[in-house]
């Protein structure tokens, strides 16, 4: 069994099965951290195939002293960091034009209910609710939570200190667990989709 570094090199040497093996071995715990970061299962899959073609284009500036995890996990952050850019730029356009009385062209942001899967639902439930938090939170929360990266990792992907990683996890959690246990009030229109 090849390392990661022996992989990437391989790789670089145009060898597509070591490529095809690094995207095995990863392609999981991208997707979680994608997932995880924007709330949508679609937005992840593209988001995942986007943090693949650009770690192929910057293989050769792969440390193989540095863990492939990590290396990957920061380039899906930039990706999902990307995608929320663009997405508010999407929002404001949509907001800017007029619809001329038409509502076919509005998307239906929920999440289609599997009554069957009450686990799946709740699942979905907390998904979305990390999908609100900002992403200085959600980001340290997915990471640390979700893909089980250590503080020290998550403080090197996203630039800040541990101290720092420490501060937002708690703050996200407690967010987090005032998202879930609130329920809306009559007339409270603003936590309805």
């Amino acid at each position: 069994m090849f390392s990661d570094g022996e992989l990437a090199t391989l790789s670089i040497a145009g060898r597509q099965a070591a490529f095809a093996e690094i995207m095995r071995r990863y392609r999981e715990p991208v997707f979680r951290l994608a997932r995880g970061v924007v709330g949508e299962t679609d937005e992840a899959l593209d988001l995942v195939q986007e943090t693949f073609v650009a770690a192929h284009q910057a293989l050769p500036r792969y440390d193989p002293q540095r863990a492939m995890k990590a290396w990957l996990s920061t380039i899906a952050i930039n990706k999902c960091r990307d995608w929320a850019r663009r997405r508010a730029v999407r929002r404001l356009f949509s907001l800017a034009a007029p619809l001329d009385g038409r509502t076919d062209m509005v998307a239906d942001d929920r999440v289609p209910i599997d009554d069957a899967a009450a686990d799946r639902q709740e699942l979905d439930r907390v998904t979305r609710a990390i999908a609100t938090l900002p992403m200085t939170l959600r980001e340290p929360l997915v990471l640390r939570t979700i893909e089980g990266l250590t503080q020290a990792e998550t403080a090197g992907i996203l630039g800040i200190s541990q101290k720092a990683v420490e501060t937002r996890l708690y703050r996200a959690r407690a967010r987090l667990l005032e998202k879930l246990n609130a329920k809306p009030r009559v007339g409270d229109l603003s936590r309805v989709r």
